[in-house]
């Protein structure tokens, strides 16, 4: 297992722990954003696809904020920036 997919894993970890997970996807787009000043960080670039049901009722706001809270202890070292799509499971399965 590489660094990359050992960061995934573990933020898999931290949002399962969080979160009552439906469905869940996290891509590393790092390699969209080389040369890019956080990419010299050694943070990487994600993409993150999560159903819960924790999110019905919560604004986007909401959503992102307890995604990084869960996340928090990665950020910034092993994610530099991350985009999100947060879903509850009557909006994803509609």
């Amino acid at each position: 297992m590489n660094i990359n997919q050992q960061r995934i894993a573990s933020f898999d970890e931290d949002l399962r722990k969080t979160f009552q997970v439906v469905d869940l996807f996290i891509e590393d787009e790092s390699h969209l954003h080389a040369g890019h000043a956080g990419a010299a960080s050694g943070g990487g670039h994600f993409k993150l696809k999560i159903i819960a049901p924790e999110f019905k009722g919560l604004s986007l706001v909401a959503r992102h904020r307890a995604i990084y809270s869960a996340l928090n202890r990665h950020i910034p070292k092993e994610i530099h920036a991350l985009t999100i799509t947060a879903l509850d499971p009557d909006e994803a399965f509609a």
